[in-house]
């Protein structure tokens, strides 16, 4: 009588043992991909293209909303909205998350007493020499805006290293592994 439970309580196991998955495995999507989706601007009632492309903390900044950052942003019109049938630039942000440090630039020409807010970005291309620029801050002042130029640089780049500080001084550094840009060059006609 032992001998009928035995083979009934050894069937599972040789079951599992022999390789039979119990649950199939998740598939997840690449980390490094520019995930494109359609936002709408309530405001002026548009649609428009939004590629983004998250990166990693290499030293994370102590405080600030950390759960999407840092990213790569570039907003596009989309080809049915442009009278060429083509995609069209419009932005790029880089989002990082905490508040950023800005600082008031004295303009080549003085005007009155105005000076520009900047962040102050040190990026590496492929391990290269360091770039240092100028970035005007985003409305929210945890995000920057990337000029086109330096943008159309850094899709054609395999990594990027990116340095910034936070609003108290501390160094914020990310690292994007940079994929094919041909979705986003395409859809966004960012060689133009």
């Amino acid at each position: 009588m032992m001998k009928p439970v035995l083979l009934f309580l050894a069937l599972p196991l040789a079951l599992v043992s022999f390789g039979f998955p119990a649950t199939t495995p998740f598939q997840t999507q690449p980390d490094h991909v520019w995930r494109q989706s359609l936002k709408t601007d309530a405001a002026r009632g548009t649609a428009y293209d939004r590629y983004t492309l998250t990166g990693k903390f290499l030293k994370a900044p102590p405080k600030g909303d950390l759960a999407n950052r840092p990213a790569l942003v570039v907003d596009c019109n989309p080809p049915k909205g442009t009278r060429n049938g083509k995609g069209k630039f419009v932005s790029a942000d880089l989002l990082v998350g905490p508040a950023l440090k800005i600082h008031y630039v004295e303009p080549a020409e003085i005007h009155g007493t105005s000076y520009f807010p900047k962040i102050f970005i040190q990026y590496r291309i492929n391990d290269g020499k360091d770039v240092k620029e100028q970035w005007a801050p985003g409305s929210d002042k945890a995000s920057t805006v990337i000029p086109k130029s330096t943008m159309k640089k850094l899709l054609r780049a395999q990594t990027v290293d990116i340095t910034t500080n936070d609003d108290a001084g501390t160094p914020v550094v990310m690292k994007f592994d940079m994929p094919d840009p041909g979705p986003l060059t395409q859809g966004c006609n960012v060689d133009d």
